[in-house]
């Protein structure tokens, strides 16, 4: 029998009170209703965005031990006149996609089973104009090449013929990166043992050296002459007068204006001081000093080496009674020593 319109009607709203009865929702919702449940809350807070670490200034010992030093394969560009017991080549390298040149001794004779000891030399402040791969240091070279060591002579960037441009050594990272990729270069020659590297350095050669000791924990010893080796507060109170606009002091003006001196913010050029990384040191360090020097104070070295003694790092500390910038006097006596001191810790 056929319903009536009315009796679905009534079946329908039975139906709907039964299911209240039994506790049951209604499987009619509306429209409206509906779209509010399937809209999402919005959180309207923007996130907190997460700050970016402040990279290290570029002449900061923590951005020098950042960067990576592969170097490259030594090429051999002339070959020199040999020395005593050696041979001399004028070398390139890469150093910050630069073709860097430098002076190359080789021993003579067989090599050891594991290769030459190698010292990598750093010289100190030559005009760049007047520079010259085979002039100066000679007699300097020649003590460790004819004592079995390969001897690498770097012409920083903007010497000799090296690419690039010259630069302040204390002012910019550059002559630093150029000798650590030498020394990278010099792990990859053949002649040539990567595990007994020593680097000696003077006056400007003797700063970069520091900063090579802190950085590369690698190298066996390190000897420095003469060597700018103070903090770069020392600096500016010792050896700049305090001022930071006098002769090539652009650097020094634009960091001051930037960061301020070094009293008013001390935290920043203690970043950039090797000084302030003695503890790193691995290597011993013997230095030597002319109490006559007019170029480089002799307080530098005393400084230095009461610094790594208080670092509990090795030191040894040679000084020359009325000597010179570049004890002159006591060459020979000084080149011996330092060549003593390399067989004891390199060789």
């Amino acid at each position: 029998m056929a319903l009536t319109k009315p009796a679905l009607i009534g079946l329908t709203c039975i139906s709907l009170l039964i299911l209240a009865l039994l506790g049951c929702s209604s499987p009619v919702t509306s429209a409206t209703d509906s779209a509010a449940q399937a809209t999402p809350t919005l959180n309207l807070t923007p996130p907190t965005p997460t700050p970016s670490p402040t990279p290290p200034h570029p002449l900061s010992i923590d951005y020098l031990r950042s960067r990576s030093y592969e170097g490259s394969d030594f090429v051999i560009e002339r070959t020199l006149g040999p020395g005593s017991n050696y041979h001399q080549y004028i070398v390139s390298y890469l150093s910050d996609g630069l073709k860097i040149y430098a002076l190359l001794t080789v021993p003579q004779g067989e090599k050891p089973p594991t290769g030459f000891p190698v010292i990598i030399f750093n010289h100190g402040y030559i005009p760049p104009t007047e520079y010259r791969t085979t002039e100066r240091y000679v007699a300097y070279v020649a003590a460790f090449a004819s004592n079995g060591y390969i001897v690498v002579k770097s012409d920083y960037r903007g010497h000799g013929s090296s690419e690039g441009r010259a630069e302040s050594a204390y002012g910019s990272p550059a002559y630093t990166i150029d000798v650590l990729n030498a020394l990278a270069s010099a792990r990859r020659y053949p002649d040539a043992d990567p595990n007994r590297v020593g680097m000696w350095g003077h006056s400007m050669g003797g700063y970069i050296t520091l900063r090579a000791l802190v950085v590369d924990p690698t190298i066996r010893a390190g000897v420095i002459w003469a060597g700018v080796v103070v903090s770069y507060p020392d600096l500016f109170r010792d050896w700049w007068g305090g001022g930071s606009s006098s002769g090539r002091s652009g650097w020094r003006t634009s960091l001051v204006n930037t960061y301020g001196d070094p009293e008013a913010n001390p935290e920043f050029w203690d970043s950039l001081s090797a000084n302030s990384y003695l503890r790193d040191i691995t290597a011993p360090v013997q230095l030597h000093h002319g109490t006559g020097d007019t170029t480089v104070p002799y307080d530098f070295s005393v400084t230095l080496d009461e610094e790594i003694r208080a670092a509990g790092r090795s030191v040894q500390f040679i000084t020359y009674d009325g000597d010179d910038h570049n004890i002159a006097r006591n060459r020979d006596v000084a080149l011996t020593i330092s060549v003593v001191f390399f067989d004891a810790y390199v060789k």
